[in-house]
């Protein structure tokens, strides 16, 4: 068989169904064979958007995503989705082509050493330059992305391999993988730690979504009366309506997250590395406070600073223990449950009804969880944008909010989103961005019009890049270089148009819901150019210098 039918061959044969991909000349001959293949292939209009949108496909389908590029700028291009979905541990296989194996390192027309540049930002590399190896890759590949903590794989495709032939009984190949390294040496003293705890917290990351876990999540959540702050990855994982749920921790998080974790006096951390964006000087646990730590990758573990507990282990498989063994002996810490809901309660009264124009971005997501039903997959771009969403919008499901959270990508939103459609044609899906993100990717309109996919894209038009000029406006003093973007910006409802879909301009706050309607009840992609207020900043706003004091109503926190 050809090498490049067999690749395709080994990819369905472990249930891909759908490839985000742009052609060139090092991947002719696979692109040949997608014609005859049972895979899906969708043509995006830029190689970094094939990254991203395999990654939306992964995150709200929870099977592995797949890209294909060509050698050299291919393969440069889609570096930047393959970092995307390392830092978020998201699984992907990523394919480039390369030239022919006897003229690598010789300067060939669209050489470029990809096996080199993706070390960085992939879980496991390959490159086959014998096509006898091409099963493993697959196999291996496929399964590592997966296996323990997800992540992109990579594999490198010389041409001549592509074109070469091999024995069909080799394809079969089923290479034991090393057991993923666990240890719970620890568990009976973090059992110990949660029965003696009276006000314990819980941290949820992206951890708990990857391990399928949320429901024993919240299930340890009510009988310890224990509340529940997540990171920006861990949105979903408990309703946002659930009594326990404090929402998100962080820079840009809630008060009542930051109020409890400040009463703490043990926080179970599940699947989240404390990155400096969720905890940091502000936001750590006061003194004494006990730590338990639950990752599948040890590598994660001390970050934070404190001595603490660690678990090294799945997420589902240590909950699933804790659950069983502290049944019977343990009850929830009711007025711990009591305090934690008036922190809820009194962080709730923010308001969104807004009624000013230029339209204030909270108005924008209040019309937004009015137009959405629980079942409405939301994706983000990355800024002011993203913390709004964070903040606002009710997301009652895991899966249904998926943003770029340690690699902060701009132009994310709206390839990811089309990725989440692909992957859920039955659910509704929109993205939340602004104007400088989806400059950078607009072009995958002609993508989303191409396969008739209706995704909704809200841009928070404000004429800047917002969220750097915040920062200058709080802590440069509103020395603004380089971050306007009014008086360049196109007529993106008359750009949107041009593509086949359609837009709407909202400059008014009473005119969003009904531009809501029209674009959740549209057949074909539909842009609601939402013109917001650039003075709003994203409140609260903790400093980024932990020497830097919160200034009463300067950052939404008092001093």
């Amino acid at each position: 068989m050809k090498g490049s039918r067999a690749l395709l061959k080994m990819l369905e044969d472990r249930g891909a169904e759908t490839m985000f991909g742009y052609p060139g000349g090092a991947v002719i001959p696979i692109y040949d064979e997608i014609l005859d293949s049972s895979i899906d292939h969708v043509l995006v209009r830029h190689e970094q958007c094939a990254g991203h949108m395999a990654d939306g496909y992964a995150r709200a389908s929870g099977k592995t995503g797949l890209c294909l590029v060509t050698s050299g700028p291919g393969a440069t291009n889609v570096v930047t989705g393959v970092a995307t979905a390392y830092a978020d541990s998201v699984p992907m296989m990523v394919l480039t082509g390369q030239v022919a194996s006897g003229l690598l390192g010789l300067g060939a027309f669209q050489e470029v050493d990809a096996f080199s540049l993706m070390m960085p930002v992939t879980k496991y590399n390959y490159r086959v330059l014998d096509l006898q190896q091409l099963p493993k890759a697959v196999d291996e590949g496929w399964r590592l992305a997966r296996s323990g903590r997800p992540g992109p794989v990579h594999i490198d495709l010389p041409v001549d391999s592509m074109n070469s032939k091999i024995d069909e009984i080799l394809l079969s190949f089923d290479h034991p993988l090393k057991p993923v390294a666990t240890d719970l040496s620890g568990y009976p003293a973090a059992l110990a730690a949660v029965c003696a705890a009276r006000r314990p917290v819980i941290l949820a990351g992206g951890g708990v979504i990857g391990a399928d876990a949320c429901g024993e999540m919240t299930a340890l959540a009510e009988m310890l009366g224990a509340p529940v702050v997540n990171t920006l990855m861990g949105i979903g994982s408990i309703p946002w309506d659930h009594p326990l749920s404090m929402g998100p921790l962080g820079m840009h998080g809630r008060l009542s997250a930051l109020s409890a974790v400040k009463q703490a006096d043990l926080l179970i951390a599940l699947g989240t590395k404390f990155s400096d964006r969720t905890y940091s000087p502000h936001t750590c646990v006061p003194e004494g406070c006990r730590i338990i730590h639950v990752d599948i990758d040890a590598t994660e573990f001390g970050k934070h600073g404190c001595a603490s507990i660690d678990l090294a282990g799945d997420v589902k498989q240590v909950l699933g223990l804790m659950l069983e063994d502290l049944a019977g002996i343990t009850s929830p810490r009711r007025e711990w449950a009591e305090q934690a809901s008036m922190y809820k309660s009194a962080c709730a009264r923010c308001r969104t009804d807004i009624d000013t124009a230029p339209i204030a971005p909270q108005r924008v997501m209040a019309e937004l969880n009015r137009a959405m039903d629980d079942d409405t997959i939301v994706t983000t771009d990355v800024g002011q944008n993203q913390m709004w969403a964070m903040h606002h919008l009710r997301i009652r499901k895991p899966r249904h909010f998926i943003s770029s959270g340690s690699f902060g990508t701009m132009g994310f939103g709206l390839p990811s989103a089309i990725g989440a459609k692909v992957a859920c044609p039955e659910k509704k899906v929109v993205t939340v961005t602004g104007d400088g993100g989806l400059l950078m990717v607009i072009q995958e309109l002609a993508t989303a019009v191409e396969r008739r996919l209706p995704v909704v894209i809200c841009l928070l038009n404000n004429g800047w890049l917002g969220m750097v000029r915040q920062w200058q406006k709080l802590f440069w003093d509103k020395r603004y270089s380089s971050t306007m973007l009014a008086g360049s910006n196109p007529d993106f409802v008359r750009l949107a148009e041009s593509f086949g879909a359609k837009g709407v301009r909202v400059e008014r706050p009473g005119e969003i819901g009904d531009a809501m309607r029209q674009a959740f009840d549209s057949d074909v992609p539909f842009l609601i150019d939402i013109w917001t207020d650039p003075e709003e900043d994203m409140l609260p706003m903790l400093p980024p210098n932990p020497s830097l004091s919160l200034v009463r109503g300067r950052c939404g926190y008092d001093a």
